[in-house]
């Protein structure tokens, strides 16, 4: 079994995910990138080993189940073990989401990505993070998930736009990350969710704020937690983000 840490990080062939790959890898992570596009997952994979990551490709399509199963014997053959999962792969489906007009076929593919994904890939990998000394799940939320402030008065400012397939995918991501860790309670596999905060990616028309090395921020600390860190929470840079 390898010696460093092991870390695989979906969706890490751009944007966030590149830079969470970067920043465990900076940690001295042999860090897993996974993709569905081979050219782009073998571009950044050359990116970051010229930077000096131990990068390696991982072809994965979070919505495939042959393609996971597929990812996790690679990890398995390269390190017997994984000790970071980084949900990151996500979409945000059609921009038109008002709930009275959205086409159905919308909110399913985006609930495909978002949230079965994270289900499939997780319990893929949670064997190879068994046998980690200090396992850790960080699921790529983001704020539009928070119930707390999409109701709030101020709900348009904190949230974005009425989005009835993306940011409800978020709050369901939410949910599920509660269910992992009420039945994995006891183990020493610490799940948490993780908003970026608005960063400029691809995603939005890179009309965020945030460049997406401080989007990756929360996510690298989530992922590098001490044994006796958080499990269970919501956390972006300034701390606690509401339910």
């Amino acid at each position: 079994m390898s010696e460093a840490k092991i870390a695989l990080v979906t969706g890490a062939n751009k944007g966030i995910g590149y830079e969470i790959a970067a920043g465990l890898g900076a940690l001295g992570f042999s860090v897993g990138v996974g993709a569905r596009d081979g050219q782009r997952r073998e571009t950044a994979v050359a990116k970051l080993r010229a930077a000096g990551v131990d990068a390696f490709g991982v072809p994965l399509d979070v919505t495939d189940d042959a393609s996971v199963t597929a990812a996790a014997a690679l990890v398995e053959q390269r390190a017997g073990r994984l000790d970071a999962l980084v949900n990151n792969a996500g979409v945000t489906g059609d921009r038109a989401q008002l709930p009275t007009t959205v086409d159905l076929a919308v909110v399913r593919a985006v609930v495909e990505t978002n949230v079965l994904g994270v289900i499939r890939v997780t319990n893929a990998m949670l064997p190879l993070l068994r046998r980690s000394a200090s396992p850790r799940i960080v699921n790529m939320s983001s704020g539009v998930g928070s119930l707390a402030r999409q109701s709030a008065a101020e709900g348009e400012l904190t949230t974005g736009p009425v989005a009835v397939a993306y940011s409800p995918s978020k709050t369901f991501l939410n949910a599920v990350t509660v269910q992992y860790v009420r039945e994995l309670r006891g183990t020493n596999i610490l799940i948490n969710a993780a908003c970026p905060g608005y960063v400029a990616t691809d995603l939005n028309n890179f009309q965020g704020v945030r460049t997406p090395e401080q989007g990756a921020a929360i996510a690298i600390r989530l992922a590098t937690l001490p044994d006796d860190g958080p499990t269970g929470g919501f956390f972006e840079d300034a701390g606690v983000v509401p339910w």
